[in-house]
């Protein structure tokens, strides 16, 4: 905070000394000093005459560094969008340029000190030095395998196209959503109220405490049910975290205020376990609940969907088969889905249907690319659990060839401390003999067998008995992917990892660690190069995300092995293969706002106003105050990409508070990203201020009223002048870097009094 204070002063024309305690200051014949102390009030004496004023007094409360700090790092934009993980080689987009490879942060000195640039190289290999307060225009390519990445050659026009045929495609696709979701806004939604006293009762009966993060999505729920807007919310936690509670508080909502539940899951066993976790729950409270699955006979289904359609039952939970068209619901209020990436095609067409009528609350513990950028593009409101549960430890990943000896060293070990393992085969009509095989490797062990094409009952027997621990060894197939909670079961062994995808990798391993033991999953694959390089990436990525809460992680990774795929069911994976994931969503984002804005294809609001600034001296992060070139990077990406002044002071703060107090280059780099937040809405094309002036270049079409252009060159015509019919000049000499940025700062500020409404 003392740099910040620092900087305003010498904003407004105050330079203040740096002072370390009162005699410092005294001996400085009392001028105006900055300083650390813990004083809480300030105070004003006469003799001798000083006047000391607090930082509270200035902002009203202490800075919250930290929490800043883990918000940030928790925004869903922020994780998707960071470029921390880049590694020389990868390929990256340039929103001017198009697709590169990136080379590293290079340091350049250019004349006027050193200045760092990122090195990108393009098809044929030209190079391109992008300076770094221009990394909001760069983002990490995700589209198809790195390898192929389609570079794009400098000096062509090849890119503008590509990116032209993608703003219209986005355009496209923007209208057709924001269509669905006018339909749902348009319509008058049903509020639920809390009924504070019933719903705290429900809520104090919960029998852990909530983590942070689990309390704010249980929050934005509940604020979202109790608008008249339909709710559609995605909430997104790792395996194991609290969705379940954040469902039924949702749940407990919609029954209280007299509507029905439906709560929609991809497999019986998972129905199952929801309906007795529900029922558990909800004992006492006078609302019904039901399952409809294949583990329930004929007569009993029929009996559930009349009892539906009559308004018997306030809380349903099922498979799939609740989308069929013989069910009918008296009145229903809430949907919860759960997994939604497990449902068809056809089955989400009736889902987007029942969007526009009920609130959705949709929980995921890996996001689909289609909802992750829904979620990104402000249709859909997204909440994410991040934190661990209280005692919950990492489950410790391997990727091991299928040795035996690995394999009964791993099961004995989860056996001999008196725990169970699952071990994954999934191939059906092997799964017997790989049963024997087993039972000869480990003697010790009791076996059973379960998979999908058992008879309901006798599947749900195995499981039920592996539930409550009578034998201790599962082998099964991809059946218990979303199945039954089993905290004694800490160890899994899953044959042949490499053909599964990663999202399915990740569910299949939060199987295990659902208790506070430590958990293992063991990869078995392929010796020598039986697996495919997407394999391989993919177990990779898996194996590097151990720690806790790395669902969301896992989704973008997961763009860019397999590629971007279908968005919104119409085939548009070749355009984002052309111009990137990431690019393809701020597209679509920017497409939204200006049709939200009334706006057309030609009227796009929102495009990144690039204004290039030199200032003639060094502005950076020194490598001897900051060594980690990706920190640097993620850093330059987030100054960058810094939206208000608030945001930039913000970041400031942080970056002194992590490494230490700013150096002169440092302090420059935030002062020059100040400056251009300013030119954004001017509508400026390049600055260039050095000892003897400034000249500043408008874009074609700039966002500046030219009468008041004509009243700043009238009232001082020595110092402003127009030179061409693009360009501005400071006729001033400024041979302090200091002075130069004041007078920027104070030109722009009148400039943008004076300019137009966008």
């Amino acid at each position: 905070r003392r740099e910040t204070i620092d900087g305003l002063l010498r904003e407004h024309g105050f330079k203040a000394k740096a002072a370390v305690g009162w005699n410092d200051f005294l001996q400085g014949n009392a001028q105006l000093s900055l300083t650390v102390g813990n004083l809480e009030k300030g105070l004003s004496l006469i003799d001798p005459s000083i006047a000391v004023i607090t930082e509270p007094q200035l902002y009203g409360e202490r800075a919250a560094q930290r929490r800043r700090r883990i918000a940030a790092s928790r925004d869903p934009e922020t994780i998707l969008r960071s470029l921390g993980e880049l590694k020389v080689g990868d390929p990256v987009v340039h929103e001017d340029y198009g697709v590169g490879r990136y080379l590293g942060l290079q340091t350049i000195d250019v004349g006027e000190g050193p200045t760092e640039f990122l090195m990108l190289e393009y098809a044929g290999g030209d190079k391109l030095y992008a300076p770094v307060l221009s990394l909001h225009l760069i983002s990490r390519y995700t589209g198809t395998d790195p390898e192929h990445a389609p570079l794009h050659k400098l000096g062509n026009d090849s890119w503008e196209k590509a990116k032209q045929r993608a703003r219209e495609k986005a355009h496209d696709a923007a209208a057709e959503l924001l269509e669905i979701y006018a339909l749902r806004a348009a319509r008058q939604g049903r509020a639920f109220p809390k009924h504070d006293e019933q719903y705290q009762a429900f809520a104090d009966a919960f029998p852990f405490e909530e983590t942070p993060d689990q309390a704010r999505a249980i929050d934005d729920v509940i604020r979202d049910m109790e608008t008249e807007k339909p709710m559609d919310r995605l909430v997104c936690g790792d395996v194991g975290f609290g969705k379940t509670e954040v469902a039924m508080r949702a749940a407990f909502m919609a029954a209280h205020n007299g509507t029905q539940v439906a709560v929609l899951v991809p497999t019986t066993l998972l129905a199952s376990q929801h309906y007795q976790n529900f029922c558990d729950r909800f004992a006492g409270l006078p609302f019904r609940v039901e399952l409809l699955s294949r583990f329930r006979t004929n007569a009993e289904q029929q009996k559930a969907l009349v009892d539906l359609q009559e308004g018997r039952i306030d809380i349903i939970i099922a498979t799939h088969r609740l989308l069929q068209d013989d069910v009918r619901f008296k009145n229903l209020g809430l949907v919860i889905l759960d997994e939604e990436h497990r449902f068809g095609v056809r089955q989400k067409e009736r889902l987007k249907k029942l969007r526009a009528e009920v609130d959705i609350l949709t929980l995921t513990a890996t996001p689909i690319p289609r909802t992750l950028n829904l979620a990104l593009a402000g249709l859909r409101e997204i909440s994410l659990i991040t934190q661990a549960p209280e005692g919950r430890v990492a489950v410790k990943t391997f990727i091991t060839p299928g040795d035996k000896s690995i394999i009964r060293e791993a099961c004995l070990r989860e056996i001999r401390r008196g725990g169970q393992v699952y071990y994954l085969h999934n191939e059906v009509r092997t799964i017997e003999r790989v049963a024997r095989e087993l039972q000869e490797l480990l003697p010790e062990a009791e076996i059973r067998a379960a998979h999908g094409q058992m008879p309901e009952r006798e599947l749900e027997r195995i499981m039920l008995d592996f539930y409550h621990q009578r034998f201790n060894v599962l082998l099964c197939s991809t059946i218990i992917e979303s199945g039954i909670d089993v905290p004694s079961a800490n160890t899994i062994v899953i044959e042949r990892a490499d053909k599964f995808g990663l999202a399915q990798l990740h569910q299949l391993r939060g199987r295990v660690g659902r208790s506070h033991h430590r958990a293992y999953c063991y990869l078995l694959v392929p010796e020598g190069n039986a697996m495919t390089t997407d394999a391989r990436k993919r177990l990779e990525a898996i194996a590097s995300l151990e720690e806790l809460g790395a669902g969301f992680m896992l989704a973008s990774h997961d763009l860019e092995i397999r590629g971007a795929g279908e968005l919104l069911g119409e085939s548009q994976s070749g355009l984002i293969d052309e111009v990137g994931f990431t690019l393809y969503s701020e597209l679509l984002e920017r497409a939204v706002r200006t049709l939200k804005a009334g706006g057309t294809l030609n009227s796009e609001i929102d495009t990144p106003n690039d204004c290039e600034i030199d200032v003639h001296a060094p502005a950076l992060l020194p490598e001897d105050y900051l060594p980690d070139v990706h920190l640097r990077l993620v850093l330059y990406k987030r100054i960058a990409g810094a939206k208000t002044a608030e945001e930039l002071t913000a970041l400031k703060e942080e970056v002194i508070d992590r490494f230490g107090r700013l150096p002169e280059a440092a302090e420059r780099l935030f002062q020059v990203a100040g400056i251009k937040l300013l030119t954004k809405p001017l509508g400026m094309r390049k600055i260039d201020a050095g000892p003897k002036g400034a000249r500043v270049e408008f874009a074609a079409k700039p966002n500046v009223d030219p009468s008041k252009i004509i009243a700043l060159l009238q009232s001082a015509p020595r110092r402003y002048r127009l030179d061409g019919p693009n360009r501005l000049r400071i006729v001033e000499d400024m041979p302090e870097v200091e002075n130069r940025l004041h007078a920027l700062r104070a030109l722009l500020e009148k400039l943008g009094a004076a300019s137009t409404a966008s």
